[in-house]
């Protein structure tokens, strides 16, 4: 088989499926979207930066995608996504609660504002919550759905980042599990991706590094060599978790770190001289 037929055999894993991406205006959230059009699926972007969202929008083509505008922590804007999104489309395959926040890091406790650490955990864990919420509300008669939620590596590794998000991590990783045992019945299946550092917006928000220093540095660290984790490979770990190839996985936790979590770098067993 040609590589033209092998693709033309592989590509639009997603066709007439409808995908509501929140966060889906930058980021992870914006190459999600990009990569799920490319695949045959209708987007329905939803975010608070609208000037972006509608940019998205514009890439992609029109009806194929749409946005909205919304703020992951108010109930009834998410419950108006939700229905936005089967108004247009009629139904929805695919949730991706992919908006959420990072603070920065204080590695003292008692340096930790009580404001800063509500914030976080508003729109990291009850911003996913609704959206888990809402998009069984109408999976539930369908008989059938994805949900995935953007975790990280800070939902298993603790140190990695402040209080606030590991324990927002840590939440929406119990909250994909209990959410699957319940929706298992009903043919809807509810996953999360932890990512490594993917060099975001949102990771680039505090601080005055470069792009490509903070590139470097967070290669520098990994386990994987060679290799330079992107957003286009966790929108990658979404399409999977979106297909059928992964329609039995329900309730797992798809780590995307290069073995990172997995090893304890004071250990150097491993080291190999420079060649």
């Amino acid at each position: 088989m040609g590589s033209s037929s092998l693709f033309s055999s592989l590509a639009r894993r997603l066709e007439g499926k409808v995908a509501l991406i929140t966060g889906g205006a930058s980021g992870i959230g914006e190459c999600t979207a990009k990569f799920f059009s490319q695949h045959g699926a209708k987007v329905m972007i939803a975010d608070i930066q609208d000037d972006l969202g509608h940019l998205v929008c514009k890439y992609i083509g029109p009806g194929s995608a749409s946005y909205i505008h919304f703020d992951v922590t108010d109930e009834n804007q998410i419950r108006n996504a939700i229905d936005t999104t089967v108004a247009n489309y009629g139904k929805l395959d695919i949730m991706f609660n992919n908006a959420g926040i990072i603070d920065k890091p204080k590695p003292r406790i008692l340096d930790n504002d009580l404001s800063d650490f509500e914030q976080v955990l508003k729109v990291n864990v009850t911003g996913t919550f609704l959206g888990i919420k809402h998009a069984a509300r109408v999976m539930i008669p369908a008989r059938q759905g994805s949900i995935i939620s953007t975790c990280s590596i800070s939902s298993i590794t603790a140190g990695l980042a402040s209080h606030a998000y590991t324990s927002s991590k840590h939440a929406i990783l119990g909250l994909t599990k209990n959410t699957a045992v319940e929706l298992g019945q009903f043919g809807i299946r509810v996953n999360c991706i932890s990512p490594y550092g993917v060099v975001t917006p949102m990771c680039r928000k505090f601080g005055t590094i470069e792009v490509e220093v903070l590139r470097e540095h967070l290669h520098s660290v990994a386990n994987l060599k060679g290799l330079i984790l992107e957003a286009e490979d966790i929108a990658k770990a979404a399409l999977y978790l979106s297909t059928d190839d992964s329609r039995y996985l329900s309730g797992h936790n798809l780590v995307v770190d290069g073995g990172f979590s997995i090893v304890n770098p004071s250990f150097a067993m491993f080291k190999y001289p420079d060649s």
